[in-house]
């Protein structure tokens, strides 16, 4: 298997060109991050030509987190707040040669939440499409994010079938899956042709995955089993200093 390191877990304490070059020390074969709007795309581009990793994703902006944000786009009310997030998501992915954006769908529920959830997918689609990038949709569980809009696949499902575009696709974390829905290895097999990016972290606790109730020799097995090839999302949350949680790579890489 090859691996991605989440750098908005992983190695966090280090600015994100630092963080990029001790994710290739490690052997991680790819990054991804969270935020990474405050660090200059120059410094972003540099270090992963340096290394020769990709940026396999990034998030769009929560919003205003010191207020309860979580992301913004199924928020009726805040429409605009969220095009511009997704805007800056696309042109910061663009000048970095980022794989695929994840759009925060946020704190909301019911009709004109789901509304306004597919239309602002169907404008970050479009905003994307030139330059090669996915859009995905992560559910989230209810217990670490209490009241997200989107919180299982079969939902994700619909919503992928209804936007109708060629570059939405599912994020699926084992993690969040795991607590919502488990049956990981059905799951992913049902939901692989709609898959643009796996993640994973132990359960409960969200950490290292060679702790916990995943059996993640299994997980990793079933996935190269259906044929997935990029690099999985290692989005878990070291105990101490990430180069003492990486023992479980020489396992399953």
């Amino acid at each position: 298997m090859k691996f991605s390191a989440n750098l908005g877990f992983l190695w966090n304490e280090l600015d994100l060109p630092a963080a990029i070059h001790a994710a290739k020390s490690a052997g991680f074969s790819a990054v991804e991050c969270h935020w990474p709007y405050d660090v200059s795309v120059l410094d972003v581009n540099k270090a992963l030509q340096e290394t020769g990793l990709e940026m396999l994703g990034l998030n769009t902006r929560r919003g205003n987190p010191d207020q309860g944000d979580n992301g913004l786009s199924a928020i009726p009310a805040r429409i605009k707040e969220a095009r511009v997030a997704i805007d800056e998501a696309v042109s910061y992915a663009a000048e970095i040669n980022a794989r695929c954006i994840h759009v925060m769908a946020g704190f909301a529920s019911g009709p004109e939440a789901d509304k306004t959830f597919k239309a602002n997918l169907k404008y970050a689609c479009d905003a994307a499409r030139p330059y090669g990038i996915k859009i995905l949709i992560e559910p989230l569980n209810y217990y670490d994010a209490p009241g997200y809009f989107l919180t299982t696949t079969e939902q994700a499902r619909n919503l992928i079938k209804e936007v109708k575009s060629d570059n939405l696709a599912l994020m699926f974390d084992c993690y969040h899956v795991q607590l919502m829905e488990g049956d990981l290895s059905h799951r992913l097999a049902d939901l692989m042709p709609i898959i643009g990016h796996i993640q994973f972290a132990s359960v409960p606790d969200r950490g290292s995955p060679d702790q916990g109730e995943i059996n993640f020799e299994h997980i990793f097995s079933t996935i190269a089993d259906l044929g997935y090839k990029d690099p999985l999302g290692a989005e878990y949350k070291p105990v101490g200093p990430t180069i003492r949680t990486l023992g479980w790579m020489s396992k399953y890489a």
